[in-house]
Protein backbone atom coordinates (compact mmCIF):
# COMPACT_ATOMS: atom_id res chain seq x y z
CA UNK A 1 0.00 0.00 0.00
CA UNK A 2 1.26 3.30 -0.71
CA UNK A 3 1.12 6.37 1.25
CA UNK A 4 -0.65 9.21 -0.39
CA UNK A 5 0.24 12.86 -1.17
CA UNK A 6 -2.30 15.02 1.21
CA UNK A 7 -3.54 17.10 -1.89
CA UNK A 8 -3.21 17.53 -5.87
CA UNK A 9 -2.37 20.73 -5.78
CA UNK A 10 0.52 21.90 -8.71
CA UNK A 11 3.60 23.04 -6.82
CA UNK A 12 4.54 26.73 -7.72
CA UNK A 13 6.75 27.08 -11.44
CA UNK A 14 8.83 29.59 -9.95
CA UNK A 15 10.41 29.62 -6.04
CA UNK A 16 12.10 32.85 -4.69
CA UNK A 17 14.95 31.47 -2.92
CA UNK A 18 15.51 33.19 0.47
CA UNK A 19 17.47 30.65 2.86
CA UNK A 20 19.85 28.38 1.90
CA UNK A 21 21.90 25.40 3.84
CA UNK A 22 25.65 25.01 3.11
CA UNK A 23 26.95 21.93 4.00
CA UNK A 24 30.07 20.54 1.72
CA UNK A 25 32.92 18.58 1.53
CA UNK A 26 34.33 19.63 -1.64
CA UNK A 27 34.62 23.61 -1.66
CA UNK A 28 35.64 24.53 -5.01
CA UNK A 29 33.99 27.02 -6.32
CA UNK A 30 31.74 27.44 -3.33
CA UNK A 31 33.02 30.86 -1.61
CA UNK A 32 31.93 32.58 -5.22
CA UNK A 33 28.58 30.36 -5.34
CA UNK A 34 27.78 31.57 -1.44
CA UNK A 35 28.61 35.29 -2.57
CA UNK A 36 26.50 35.06 -5.38
CA UNK A 37 23.35 33.72 -3.04
CA UNK A 38 24.44 36.77 -0.19
CA UNK A 39 24.06 39.22 -3.43
CA UNK A 40 20.46 38.18 -4.12
CA UNK A 41 19.89 38.86 -0.06
CA UNK A 42 19.48 34.92 1.01
CA UNK A 43 20.09 33.95 4.43
CA UNK A 44 23.09 31.67 4.45
CA UNK A 45 22.92 28.76 6.76
CA UNK A 46 26.02 26.41 7.46
CA UNK A 47 27.85 24.56 10.06
CA UNK A 48 31.64 23.64 10.96
CA UNK A 49 34.29 23.46 8.83
CA UNK A 50 31.93 24.92 5.90
CA UNK A 51 30.66 28.05 8.35
CA UNK A 52 34.21 28.72 8.97
CA UNK A 53 35.80 28.50 5.60
CA UNK A 54 32.38 30.93 4.25
CA UNK A 55 33.27 33.69 7.29
CA UNK A 56 37.06 33.36 6.75
CA UNK A 57 35.87 35.09 2.92
CA UNK A 58 33.75 37.86 4.67
CA UNK A 59 30.33 36.21 4.76
CA UNK A 60 27.71 36.53 7.31
CA UNK A 61 26.60 32.52 8.02
CA UNK A 62 23.99 31.90 10.81
CA UNK A 63 25.36 28.72 12.50
CA UNK A 64 23.26 25.45 12.21
CA UNK A 65 23.51 25.16 16.13
CA UNK A 66 21.26 28.35 16.29
CA UNK A 67 19.04 27.08 13.70
CA UNK A 68 18.80 23.45 16.07
CA UNK A 69 19.95 25.11 19.57
CA UNK A 70 21.89 22.61 20.13
CA UNK A 71 25.95 22.00 19.91
CA UNK A 72 27.48 19.80 17.99
CA UNK A 73 27.81 16.15 19.06
CA UNK A 74 30.25 13.24 18.54
CA UNK A 75 33.10 15.27 17.57
CA UNK A 76 30.79 16.92 14.23
CA UNK A 77 29.69 13.03 13.61
CA UNK A 78 25.70 14.57 14.52
CA UNK A 79 25.32 18.46 13.31
CA UNK A 80 22.18 18.72 10.92
CA UNK A 81 20.10 15.78 11.92
CA UNK A 82 17.92 17.61 13.54
CA UNK A 83 13.73 18.79 13.38
CA UNK A 84 14.16 22.24 13.00
CA UNK A 85 16.69 21.56 9.97
CA UNK A 86 14.39 18.54 8.44
CA UNK A 87 11.38 20.30 8.86
CA UNK A 88 12.59 23.54 7.53
CA UNK A 89 13.68 21.21 4.08
CA UNK A 90 10.52 19.31 4.23
CA UNK A 91 8.10 21.69 4.42
CA UNK A 92 5.31 22.07 1.79
CA UNK A 93 4.31 25.31 1.34
CA UNK A 94 1.06 26.36 1.67
CA UNK A 95 -0.11 22.96 3.34
CA UNK A 96 -2.29 24.04 6.74
CA UNK A 97 -0.85 21.51 8.78
CA UNK A 98 2.66 21.91 8.18
CA UNK A 99 2.23 25.36 8.71
CA UNK A 100 0.92 25.46 11.98
CA UNK A 101 3.95 22.43 12.84
CA UNK A 102 6.50 24.97 11.75
CA UNK A 103 4.62 27.82 13.31
CA UNK A 104 4.56 26.42 16.82
CA UNK A 105 7.94 24.94 16.70
CA UNK A 106 9.17 28.41 15.37
CA UNK A 107 10.89 26.23 12.52
CA UNK A 108 12.44 28.56 9.56
CA UNK A 109 12.14 27.12 5.61
CA UNK A 110 14.94 26.24 4.04
CA UNK A 111 14.59 26.97 0.05
CA UNK A 112 17.82 25.20 -1.37
CA UNK A 113 20.23 22.46 0.36
CA UNK A 114 23.78 23.19 -1.45
CA UNK A 115 25.62 19.78 0.12
CA UNK A 116 28.29 17.13 -1.59
CA UNK A 117 29.39 14.20 0.30
CA UNK A 118 32.20 12.97 2.42
CA UNK A 119 35.02 11.08 -0.29
CA UNK A 120 34.06 7.66 0.85
CA UNK A 121 35.08 5.86 -2.47
CA UNK A 122 38.14 8.02 -2.65
CA UNK A 123 38.98 6.66 1.09
CA UNK A 124 38.17 2.88 0.33
CA UNK A 125 39.80 3.17 -2.63
CA UNK A 126 42.96 3.68 -0.83
CA UNK A 127 45.66 0.50 -0.67
CA UNK A 128 45.99 0.60 3.20
CA UNK A 129 42.37 1.54 3.80
CA UNK A 130 41.15 -0.17 7.75
CA UNK A 131 37.27 -0.46 7.87
CA UNK A 132 37.47 2.18 10.56
CA UNK A 133 38.33 4.59 7.85
CA UNK A 134 36.00 3.58 5.30
CA UNK A 135 33.31 3.76 8.20
CA UNK A 136 34.39 7.40 9.29
CA UNK A 137 34.30 8.24 5.04
CA UNK A 138 30.60 7.92 5.22
CA UNK A 139 28.31 10.23 5.00
CA UNK A 140 24.92 10.43 7.02
CA UNK A 141 23.86 14.28 7.79
CA UNK A 142 24.98 15.05 3.83
CA UNK A 143 22.91 12.39 2.10
CA UNK A 144 19.79 12.61 4.86
CA UNK A 145 19.64 16.47 3.84
CA UNK A 146 20.56 16.08 0.33
CA UNK A 147 17.48 13.34 -0.35
CA UNK A 148 14.74 15.64 1.75
CA UNK A 149 15.32 18.57 -0.55
CA UNK A 150 15.53 16.22 -3.40
CA UNK A 151 12.24 14.73 -1.99
CA UNK A 152 10.38 18.07 -1.54
CA UNK A 153 11.44 19.64 -5.18
CA UNK A 154 8.41 21.01 -5.41
CA UNK A 155 9.76 23.91 -3.34
CA UNK A 156 13.34 23.28 -2.71
CA UNK A 157 16.39 23.28 -4.47
CA UNK A 158 18.71 20.28 -4.19
CA UNK A 159 22.68 21.40 -5.03
CA UNK A 160 24.62 18.35 -4.43
CA UNK A 161 27.65 18.71 -6.89
CA UNK A 162 29.99 22.21 -7.60
CA UNK A 163 29.23 21.27 -10.90
CA UNK A 164 26.16 22.57 -10.41
CA UNK A 165 26.56 26.50 -9.39
CA UNK A 166 26.92 27.76 -12.49
CA UNK A 167 23.37 26.20 -13.82
CA UNK A 168 21.80 27.58 -10.65
CA UNK A 169 23.23 30.96 -10.61
CA UNK A 170 22.00 31.54 -14.30
CA UNK A 171 18.76 31.11 -13.68
CA UNK A 172 18.88 33.20 -10.27
CA UNK A 173 19.59 35.91 -12.64
CA UNK A 174 17.40 35.18 -15.30
CA UNK A 175 14.47 35.00 -12.63
CA UNK A 176 15.59 37.62 -10.21
CA UNK A 177 16.37 34.73 -7.30
CA UNK A 178 14.19 32.18 -8.37
CA UNK A 179 14.08 28.62 -9.81
CA UNK A 180 11.86 27.35 -11.44
CA UNK A 181 10.20 23.78 -11.15
CA UNK A 182 11.79 22.09 -14.24
CA UNK A 183 15.14 22.98 -12.80
CA UNK A 184 14.56 22.16 -9.01
CA UNK A 185 13.29 18.69 -10.85
CA UNK A 186 16.28 18.03 -12.35
CA UNK A 187 18.37 19.17 -9.31
CA UNK A 188 16.36 16.44 -7.79
CA UNK A 189 17.15 13.86 -10.04
CA UNK A 190 20.78 14.24 -10.42
CA UNK A 191 20.80 14.11 -6.53
CA UNK A 192 19.06 11.18 -5.99
CA UNK A 193 21.67 9.73 -8.84
CA UNK A 194 24.47 10.85 -6.65
CA UNK A 195 23.53 9.78 -3.39
CA UNK A 196 22.39 6.59 -5.10
CA UNK A 197 25.56 6.32 -6.87
CA UNK A 198 27.16 6.71 -2.99
CA UNK A 199 25.27 4.32 -1.04
CA UNK A 200 26.24 1.65 -4.34
CA UNK A 201 30.34 2.11 -3.38
CA UNK A 202 29.71 1.70 0.37
CA UNK A 203 27.70 -1.52 -0.37
CA UNK A 204 30.66 -2.50 -2.99
CA UNK A 205 33.17 -2.08 -0.08
CA UNK A 206 31.33 -4.05 2.14
CA UNK A 207 30.59 -6.99 0.04
CA UNK A 208 34.28 -6.62 -1.23
CA UNK A 209 35.83 -7.03 2.08
CA UNK A 210 33.71 -10.79 2.45
CA UNK A 211 32.89 -12.18 -0.66
CA UNK A 212 34.70 -13.15 -4.19
CA UNK A 213 31.05 -11.93 -5.48
CA UNK A 214 28.91 -9.35 -5.33
CA UNK A 215 25.78 -10.87 -3.66
CA UNK A 216 24.30 -7.85 -5.64
CA UNK A 217 25.24 -7.53 -9.53
CA UNK A 218 25.01 -3.33 -9.27
CA UNK A 219 26.64 -1.11 -11.35
CA UNK A 220 25.82 2.46 -11.38
CA UNK A 221 27.19 4.19 -14.77
CA UNK A 222 26.38 7.92 -15.74
CA UNK A 223 25.26 8.41 -19.06
CA UNK A 224 28.41 9.51 -21.22
CA UNK A 225 27.25 10.19 -24.41
CA UNK A 226 24.14 9.53 -26.61
CA UNK A 227 25.77 7.68 -29.96
CA UNK A 228 24.04 7.23 -33.44
CA UNK A 229 22.50 3.69 -33.30
CA UNK A 230 23.93 0.95 -32.10
CA UNK A 231 25.69 -1.67 -34.14
CA UNK A 232 22.80 -1.40 -36.77
CA UNK A 233 20.87 1.81 -38.26
CA UNK A 234 17.63 0.68 -36.51
CA UNK A 235 18.85 0.38 -33.00
CA UNK A 236 19.31 3.25 -30.50
CA UNK A 237 23.03 3.12 -28.53
CA UNK A 238 24.48 4.98 -26.01
CA UNK A 239 27.77 5.18 -23.62
CA UNK A 240 27.83 4.95 -20.51
CA UNK A 241 30.91 6.00 -18.32
CA UNK A 242 33.42 8.04 -18.69
CA UNK A 243 35.36 7.38 -22.46
CA UNK A 244 38.20 10.10 -21.40
CA UNK A 245 39.94 7.74 -18.36
CA UNK A 246 40.14 5.28 -21.29
CA UNK A 247 41.30 7.37 -24.57
CA UNK A 248 41.74 10.59 -25.45
CA UNK A 249 40.15 11.62 -28.66
CA UNK A 250 42.51 13.69 -31.00
CA UNK A 251 40.95 13.91 -33.82
CA UNK A 252 38.07 12.54 -36.74
CA UNK A 253 34.35 11.72 -36.43
CA UNK A 254 32.78 10.83 -33.25
CA UNK A 255 32.91 7.30 -32.24
CA UNK A 256 29.97 4.64 -33.10
CA UNK A 257 28.94 2.04 -30.82
CA UNK A 258 31.06 -0.45 -32.83
CA UNK A 259 33.81 1.72 -32.81
CA UNK A 260 33.86 1.66 -28.60
CA UNK A 261 33.54 -2.24 -29.63
CA UNK A 262 37.18 -2.23 -31.45
CA UNK A 263 38.42 0.10 -29.22
CA UNK A 264 38.05 -1.92 -26.38
CA UNK A 265 39.16 -5.40 -27.87
CA UNK A 266 42.19 -3.22 -29.11
CA UNK A 267 43.29 -2.03 -25.82
CA UNK A 268 42.77 -5.13 -24.26
CA UNK A 269 44.57 -7.39 -26.90
CA UNK A 270 47.96 -4.39 -26.77
CA UNK A 271 48.03 -4.78 -23.02
CA UNK A 272 49.38 -8.09 -23.50
CA UNK A 273 51.69 -6.46 -25.22
CA UNK A 274 53.27 -4.07 -22.47
CA UNK A 275 56.64 -5.26 -21.74
CA UNK A 276 57.00 -6.67 -25.33
CA UNK A 277 59.47 -4.73 -27.77
CA UNK A 278 57.08 -2.52 -30.35
CA UNK A 279 54.06 -4.26 -31.81
CA UNK A 280 51.12 -3.16 -33.54
CA UNK A 281 47.71 -5.11 -34.28
CA UNK A 282 45.40 -4.87 -36.41
CA UNK A 283 41.23 -5.84 -36.13
CA UNK A 284 38.66 -6.13 -37.22
CA UNK A 285 35.21 -6.77 -35.84
CA UNK A 286 37.24 -7.05 -32.64
CA UNK A 287 39.39 -9.91 -34.03
CA UNK A 288 43.02 -9.48 -34.40
CA UNK A 289 43.60 -10.20 -38.18
CA UNK A 290 47.35 -9.54 -37.32
CA UNK A 291 49.66 -8.78 -35.16
CA UNK A 292 53.28 -8.59 -34.81
CA UNK A 293 56.47 -7.55 -33.03
CA UNK A 294 59.64 -5.66 -34.42
CA UNK A 295 62.38 -3.71 -33.89
CA UNK A 296 59.96 -0.53 -34.98
CA UNK A 297 56.41 0.21 -35.83
CA UNK A 298 56.14 0.42 -39.04
CA UNK A 299 57.96 -3.13 -39.54
CA UNK A 300 55.52 -4.61 -37.05
CA UNK A 301 52.78 -2.96 -38.87
CA UNK A 302 54.25 -4.59 -42.03
CA UNK A 303 54.40 -7.81 -40.14
CA UNK A 304 51.04 -8.15 -39.14
CA UNK A 305 49.38 -6.12 -42.16
CA UNK A 306 50.57 -9.05 -44.28
CA UNK A 307 48.82 -12.11 -42.01
CA UNK A 308 45.80 -10.68 -43.79
CA UNK A 309 45.32 -8.23 -46.56
CA UNK A 310 42.42 -7.84 -47.25
CA UNK A 311 40.74 -7.73 -43.73
CA UNK A 312 42.35 -4.83 -42.53
CA UNK A 313 40.56 -2.21 -44.54
CA UNK A 314 38.45 -0.37 -42.75
CA UNK A 315 39.90 -1.79 -39.76
CA UNK A 316 41.48 -0.52 -36.34
CA UNK A 317 45.88 -0.16 -35.83
CA UNK A 318 46.95 -0.41 -32.04
CA UNK A 319 50.28 -0.15 -31.02
CA UNK A 320 52.56 -0.18 -27.92
CA UNK A 321 54.82 2.94 -28.38
CA UNK A 322 54.10 6.82 -29.58
CA UNK A 323 53.12 6.40 -33.05
CA UNK A 324 55.81 8.11 -35.64
CA UNK A 325 55.76 9.39 -38.67
CA UNK A 326 57.41 5.90 -40.41
CA UNK A 327 54.65 3.78 -38.29
CA UNK A 328 51.54 6.58 -39.77
CA UNK A 329 52.70 6.90 -43.47
CA UNK A 330 52.76 2.84 -43.43
CA UNK A 331 49.29 2.37 -41.76
CA UNK A 332 47.96 5.22 -44.47
CA UNK A 333 48.60 3.23 -47.39
CA UNK A 334 45.03 1.51 -46.63
CA UNK A 335 41.81 2.93 -44.90
CA UNK A 336 42.16 2.48 -41.71
CA UNK A 337 39.37 3.95 -39.05
CA UNK A 338 40.99 4.30 -36.00
CA UNK A 339 44.87 4.43 -34.74
CA UNK A 340 45.49 3.93 -31.28
CA UNK A 341 48.47 4.43 -29.75
CA UNK A 342 49.74 5.93 -26.08
CA UNK A 343 51.01 8.98 -27.90
CA UNK A 344 51.51 10.46 -30.88
CA UNK A 345 54.73 12.27 -32.23
CA UNK A 346 54.25 15.90 -33.73
CA UNK A 347 54.84 15.29 -37.38
CA UNK A 348 53.03 11.85 -37.22
CA UNK A 349 50.04 13.72 -35.86
CA UNK A 350 50.33 16.59 -38.16
CA UNK A 351 50.30 13.77 -41.13
CA UNK A 352 47.64 11.87 -39.71
CA UNK A 353 45.04 14.24 -39.16
CA UNK A 354 45.29 15.39 -42.98
CA UNK A 355 42.29 12.48 -43.41
CA UNK A 356 39.55 14.65 -42.37
CA UNK A 357 37.08 11.50 -40.57
CA UNK A 358 39.68 9.23 -39.35
CA UNK A 359 40.07 9.00 -35.93
CA UNK A 360 43.09 9.41 -33.73
CA UNK A 361 42.74 7.91 -30.30
CA UNK A 362 45.55 8.67 -27.36
CA UNK A 363 45.39 5.30 -24.94
CA UNK A 364 45.18 6.75 -21.40
CA UNK A 365 45.34 3.52 -19.80
CA UNK A 366 42.78 0.92 -19.61
CA UNK A 367 40.34 1.39 -16.65
CA UNK A 368 38.36 -1.78 -16.11
CA UNK A 369 36.26 -3.00 -13.53
CA UNK A 370 37.20 -6.12 -11.77
CA UNK A 371 34.44 -7.61 -12.94
CA UNK A 372 32.77 -8.08 -16.77
CA UNK A 373 29.15 -8.56 -17.51
CA UNK A 374 27.13 -9.79 -20.12
CA UNK A 375 22.80 -9.52 -20.27
CA UNK A 376 21.39 -13.00 -20.66
CA UNK A 377 18.00 -14.32 -20.41
CA UNK A 378 16.75 -11.45 -18.25
CA UNK A 379 19.10 -11.82 -15.88
CA UNK A 380 23.10 -11.17 -16.01
CA UNK A 381 26.51 -13.40 -15.92
CA UNK A 382 28.65 -11.70 -14.19
CA UNK A 383 32.71 -13.48 -13.95
CA UNK A 384 35.80 -12.15 -13.24
CA UNK A 385 38.27 -10.52 -15.96
CA UNK A 386 40.51 -12.43 -17.87
CA UNK A 387 43.66 -10.20 -16.81
CA UNK A 388 46.36 -9.56 -19.45
CA UNK A 389 49.21 -12.10 -18.77
CA UNK A 390 52.51 -11.43 -17.09
CA UNK A 391 56.13 -10.67 -18.26
CA UNK A 392 56.41 -14.60 -18.56
CA UNK A 393 54.18 -17.76 -19.81
CA UNK A 394 56.84 -19.72 -17.39
CA UNK A 395 54.28 -20.30 -14.48
CA UNK A 396 52.65 -22.62 -14.74
CA UNK A 397 53.89 -23.91 -17.97
CA UNK A 398 54.45 -27.86 -18.47
CA UNK A 399 56.21 -29.33 -21.28
CA UNK A 400 53.89 -32.39 -22.28
CA UNK A 401 56.44 -33.83 -24.93
CA UNK A 402 59.81 -35.13 -25.28
CA UNK A 403 61.39 -32.70 -26.89
CA UNK A 404 61.21 -28.98 -25.83
CA UNK A 405 60.94 -25.85 -27.33
CA UNK A 406 63.74 -23.97 -28.78
CA UNK A 407 64.24 -20.28 -26.86
CA UNK A 408 63.06 -19.36 -30.81
CA UNK A 409 59.94 -21.47 -30.24
CA UNK A 410 59.12 -20.72 -26.74
CA UNK A 411 59.49 -16.96 -27.55
CA UNK A 412 56.77 -18.03 -30.36
CA UNK A 413 54.42 -19.85 -28.14
CA UNK A 414 54.35 -17.01 -25.72
CA UNK A 415 53.70 -14.36 -28.52
CA UNK A 416 51.06 -16.62 -30.06
CA UNK A 417 49.34 -17.93 -26.90
CA UNK A 418 49.01 -13.92 -26.13
CA UNK A 419 47.07 -12.99 -29.35
CA UNK A 420 45.08 -16.35 -28.61
CA UNK A 421 43.85 -15.20 -25.71
CA UNK A 422 41.97 -12.09 -27.70
CA UNK A 423 40.27 -14.19 -30.88
CA UNK A 424 36.96 -15.43 -30.11
CA UNK A 425 36.42 -19.31 -29.80
CA UNK A 426 37.17 -21.37 -31.36
CA UNK A 427 40.56 -19.56 -31.77
CA UNK A 428 43.44 -21.21 -33.40
CA UNK A 429 46.82 -18.92 -34.33
CA UNK A 430 49.60 -19.95 -36.36
CA UNK A 431 53.46 -17.90 -35.53
CA UNK A 432 56.87 -17.60 -36.47
CA UNK A 433 59.41 -14.75 -35.85
CA UNK A 434 57.45 -12.58 -33.68
CA UNK A 435 54.31 -12.31 -36.30
CA UNK A 436 51.36 -13.99 -36.67
CA UNK A 437 50.69 -16.01 -39.70
CA UNK A 438 47.36 -17.15 -39.86
CA UNK A 439 44.28 -16.51 -37.74
CA UNK A 440 41.29 -19.04 -37.55
CA UNK A 441 38.86 -17.27 -35.26
CA UNK A 442 34.71 -17.82 -33.81
CA UNK A 443 34.63 -21.41 -35.75
CA UNK A 444 32.27 -23.89 -34.11
CA UNK A 445 35.07 -26.67 -34.97
CA UNK A 446 38.70 -26.42 -33.97
CA UNK A 447 39.39 -28.09 -37.48
CA UNK A 448 37.54 -25.33 -38.88
CA UNK A 449 39.33 -22.85 -37.17
CA UNK A 450 42.88 -24.01 -37.95
CA UNK A 451 41.51 -25.44 -41.60
CA UNK A 452 40.91 -20.89 -42.27
CA UNK A 453 44.41 -19.87 -40.31
CA UNK A 454 46.19 -22.07 -43.02
CA UNK A 455 43.87 -21.00 -45.65
CA UNK A 456 44.40 -17.32 -45.22
CA UNK A 457 48.30 -18.08 -44.23
CA UNK A 458 48.50 -19.32 -47.81
CA UNK A 459 46.41 -16.77 -49.55
CA UNK A 460 48.90 -14.08 -47.97
CA UNK A 461 51.59 -16.20 -49.29
CA UNK A 462 53.30 -17.00 -46.20
CA UNK A 463 54.62 -20.66 -45.33
CA UNK A 464 53.65 -21.91 -42.27
CA UNK A 465 57.06 -24.40 -42.08
CA UNK A 466 58.48 -23.85 -38.59
CA UNK A 467 55.91 -22.10 -37.19
CA UNK A 468 53.99 -22.28 -33.65
CA UNK A 469 50.66 -22.67 -33.25
CA UNK A 470 48.24 -21.57 -30.62
CA UNK A 471 45.21 -23.44 -29.56
CA UNK A 472 42.66 -21.22 -26.82
CA UNK A 473 41.83 -24.44 -25.22
CA UNK A 474 42.56 -28.17 -25.18
CA UNK A 475 42.62 -30.30 -29.09
CA UNK A 476 40.07 -32.35 -27.44
CA UNK A 477 41.56 -35.16 -30.55
CA UNK A 478 44.80 -35.77 -31.79
CA UNK A 479 43.38 -34.74 -34.98
CA UNK A 480 43.27 -31.13 -34.76
CA UNK A 481 47.38 -30.99 -33.82
CA UNK A 482 48.00 -33.33 -36.70
CA UNK A 483 45.98 -30.76 -39.15
CA UNK A 484 48.81 -28.26 -37.68
CA UNK A 485 52.18 -30.49 -37.93
CA UNK A 486 50.59 -31.01 -41.43
CA UNK A 487 51.01 -27.96 -42.10
CA UNK A 488 54.27 -27.17 -41.11
CA UNK A 489 53.57 -26.47 -37.07
CA UNK A 490 56.62 -27.36 -35.13
CA UNK A 491 56.03 -26.62 -32.02
CA UNK A 492 51.91 -26.01 -29.82
CA UNK A 493 50.79 -24.57 -26.81
CA UNK A 494 47.67 -25.63 -25.31
CA UNK A 495 45.98 -25.22 -22.07
CA UNK A 496 45.51 -29.21 -21.46
CA UNK A 497 42.75 -30.87 -19.96
CA UNK A 498 41.39 -33.00 -22.43
CA UNK A 499 40.55 -36.81 -21.48
CA UNK A 500 42.47 -37.78 -24.78
CA UNK A 501 45.53 -35.70 -23.97
CA UNK A 502 47.69 -39.06 -23.96
CA UNK A 503 46.50 -39.44 -27.26
CA UNK A 504 47.11 -35.79 -28.14
CA UNK A 505 50.77 -36.28 -26.49
CA UNK A 506 51.53 -39.43 -28.60
CA UNK A 507 50.70 -37.66 -31.58
CA UNK A 508 53.36 -35.31 -31.07
CA UNK A 509 55.68 -37.24 -29.55
CA UNK A 510 55.75 -39.14 -33.18
CA UNK A 511 55.98 -36.16 -35.09
CA UNK A 512 58.75 -34.91 -32.66
CA UNK A 513 56.68 -31.85 -31.86
CA UNK A 514 57.15 -29.78 -29.17
CA UNK A 515 53.67 -29.28 -27.14
CA UNK A 516 53.25 -27.20 -23.58
CA UNK A 517 50.31 -27.22 -21.53
CA UNK A 518 49.66 -23.67 -20.06
CA UNK A 519 46.99 -25.35 -17.54
CA UNK A 520 44.50 -22.17 -18.29
CA UNK A 521 42.18 -22.09 -21.38
CA UNK A 522 40.85 -18.54 -22.69
CA UNK A 523 37.44 -18.98 -24.24
CA UNK A 524 36.18 -15.73 -25.72
CA UNK A 525 32.50 -16.54 -26.71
Amino acid sequence: MMIPARDNMPPPDLVRIRCALLSTFDKRGLVPFATALYGWGISLVSSGGTARHLRKAGLAVHDVSSVTNSPELLGGRVKTLHPNVHGGILYRRGDPQDEADLSSLGIQAIDMVVVNLYPFGLAAAQDDVTDATAAENIDIGGPAMARAAAKNFAYVAAVSSPADYDAVLSELNSNGGALTLETRRGLALVTFARTGAYDRRITRYLAGTREPLPRTYDMHVPLGQVLRYGENPHQAAAFYGDLDAACEQLHGKALSYNNLADADAALALIAEFRHAPPTVAILKHTNPCGVASADSLEEAYAGAFATDTMSPFGGIVVMNRPCTLAAAEAISRIFTEIIIAPAFEADALTFLKKKKHRRLLRAAGMPRQPWEARHVLGGVLCQERDAPLGKSLADPLQCATRRKPTAAEMRDLDFAWRVTKHVKSNAIVYAKAQRTLGIGAGQMSRIDASEIAVRKARKSGLDLTGSVVASDAFFPFADGLLAAIESGARAAVQPGGSVRDEEVIAAANEHDIAMVFTGRRHFRH
